[in-house]
């Protein structure tokens, strides 16, 4: 408990970006979020390819880990669980994020999957200075 008798917040800003992208999957005003091995991406300036009624629209507003590695929107696979990808996938899954998400769009944020333990303890071997680098905007 914090000073004030609370729980103290478990989240930074950009976990709950993470967390509530869902919301912003359709709307015209908001930008587009999806995450790929636990990194949240705006991808708004690839709207005609994750838009509303665009080919990979399925892949936002989540964690599309499994799906990228797959080349899948199965909605079995749009989700971080890498468990059982061959090591094809996982190649592709490392090319693809490299070349093309951290490559073309910013960083806006992590998912709590990878700053957070599943009891919701901090990670201890997640080391900002490690990750894949992203800027804070204006929206936090």
């Amino acid at each position: 408990m914090g000073s004030n008798g609370k729980k103290p917040a478990r989240a930074s800003s950009a976990v709950a970006v993470a967390n509530s992208c869902q919301s912003w999957r359709f709307r015209e005003d908001q930008p587009i979020y999806m995450a790929v091995k636990g990194v949240v991406f705006d991808v708004t300036s690839g709207k005609e390819f994750y838009g509303k009624g665009a080919p990979y629209n399925a892949l936002v507003g989540k964690d599309s880990t499994r799906g990228v590695a797959k080349m899948s929107l199965d909605p079995e696979d749009l989700s971080h669980d890498i468990t059982g990808l061959s090591e094809e996938e996982l190649k592709s899954l490392d090319d693809i994020f490299n070349d093309v998400y951290k490559a073309k769009y910013p960083i806006v944020g992590y998912t709590s999957e990878r700053i957070l333990n599943e009891d919701g303890s901090p990670n201890q071997n997640f080391k900002p200075e490690d990750q894949p680098h992203f800027s804070i905007r204006d929206e936090f």
